[in-house]
Formats: C-alpha cells, sequence, structure tokens
C-alpha cells in the first residue's frame, strides 16, 4: 500500500489522545494527508458497534462476544476508512487497532492471544500497522486518570487485576514485535513524549521513503 498506518496503543489513561492530536497536528503542518481515526469506531457502523461494546449496563455480556463485535468493527473500519486511505497514499492514526484486541480479549479476558490475533488477521485481511507507540504505564496509574477526566466505560470499571493483565498483554506483545511496536514510557511528561513520537514518526517516514 502507498500509505503509513500509525497505531498507538497503551493500557487506559496512558495519554494516548493527547499524543495523537500532537502527531495529527505535525504532520497536517508539514503538508501530508492525514486520516485520523479509532477504534472501535471510526465509520457509523463501527461507531453503533463501540456503543454496545462500552454501554456499562451491558454486564452481561460474554467476553467472546465482546472480542467479535471488536473485530467486526475492525472490519468494517479497515474496510470503509483504513485500505481505502492507505491506497490513496494517505497517512493513517488510529487510537488502537488489534493489539487492543490481543492485550484486552486475549490475555485479560484470558481467552487466548493466539486466537484473538487469528480473528482479526481474518477481520482485517492482514493489514498490520507500520509502525505501534506503545504508551507503557502501570495500570493504577492509568485508571486514577481515568477517573479525574471522566465516567468511566464498561471495560475501564473492571477490576485492576484485569487492567494488569492488559499491561502484561502489551509487554508481550512488544517483545514479540521489536521491529513494529516502539514503547515510550507514558510516565515522562507530555512534551518528552511528545519529542520521542515524533523522532519515531520522522524516521518510519524517511525509512518508507514517504514523500
Amino acid at each position: 500500500m502507498k500509505g503509513i498506518f500509525i497505531t498507538l496503543e497503551g493500557p487506559d489513561g496512558s495519554g494516548k489522545t493527547t499524543q495523537i492530536n500532537f502527531l495529527n497536528e505535525y504532520l497536517r503542518k508539514k503538508g501530508y494527508e492525514v486520516i485520523l481515526t479509532r477504534e472501535p469506531g471510526g465509520t457509523i457502523i463501527s461507531e453503533r458497534i463501540r456503543q454496545i461494546i462500552l454501554d456499562i449496563n451491558h454486564k452481561e455480556m460474554s467476553d467472546m462476544t465482546e472480542a467479535l463485535l471488536y473485530a467486526s468493527a475492525r472490519a468494517q473500519h479497515v474496510d470503509q476508512v483504513i485500505k481505502p486511505a492507505l491506497n490513496e497514499g494517505k497517512i493513517v492514526i488510529c487510537d488502537r487497532f488489534v493489539d487492543s484486541s490481543i492485550a484486552y480479549q486475549g490475555l485479560a479476558r484470558g481467552i487466548g492471544m493466539e486466537l484473538i490475533e487469528s480473528i482479526n488477521k481474518f477481520a482485517t485481511n492482514g493489514i498490520i500497522p507500520d509502525i505501534t507507540i506503545l504508551l507503557d504505564i502501570k495500570a493504577e496509574l492509568g485508571i486514577k486518570r481515568k477517573k479525574s477526566q471522566a465516567e468511566l466505560d464498561r471495560l475501564e470499571v473492571q477490576k485492576l487485576e484485569f487492567h494488569n493483565k492488559v499491561c502484561e498483554g502489551y509487554k508481550i506483545l512488544a517483545q514479540n514485535n521489536k521491529d513494529r511496536i516502539k514503547v515510550i514510557d507514558g510516565t515522562k511528561s507530555i512534551d518528552q513524549i511528545r519529542n520521542q513520537v515524533i523522532s519515531l514518526i520522522d524516521d518510519i517516514l524517511i525509512n518508507k521513503n514517504y514523500n
């Protein structure tokens, strides 16, 4: 594909949204065409699925239903937004992608990391980010941040044990995908993180000969 696919990952409260907005502004000022999107979401259908998944009242939702809903939202998102944008040579910045499902549903929910990866390979037709930036923080800090920002959704209200497993899942993914996943200490200052993110993205643009 002609474009560049960038994803940002991290536990809840890791500061992804702040850095995504910085990166979007930085790339647009350099004259690039950028598509900023999120998961679950990014399309009308996927956003409706998001509402179902994250609704705090849906306590009866099974873990596998949750996993398959994420994959379904992602399939629509890839088909309608991500793949067309990349084919047109645009830069796509996505808040979460398959790695989130592997960490949250694969490890934290106990479904199995390999199974979730397999399901999502089918859902995405094998599309893999060119680079994934992982903001690494401890679960306790992330949830503390989220509680101070807004009302928590169905996944954010899970017990600390669940969020610790999410962090563990991300660490495994980073270890197994060192070329793609770049880990940044999420406890550093906003400006320090921003500078590291920009440096990593500048490198990938050069390496991909993206002009």
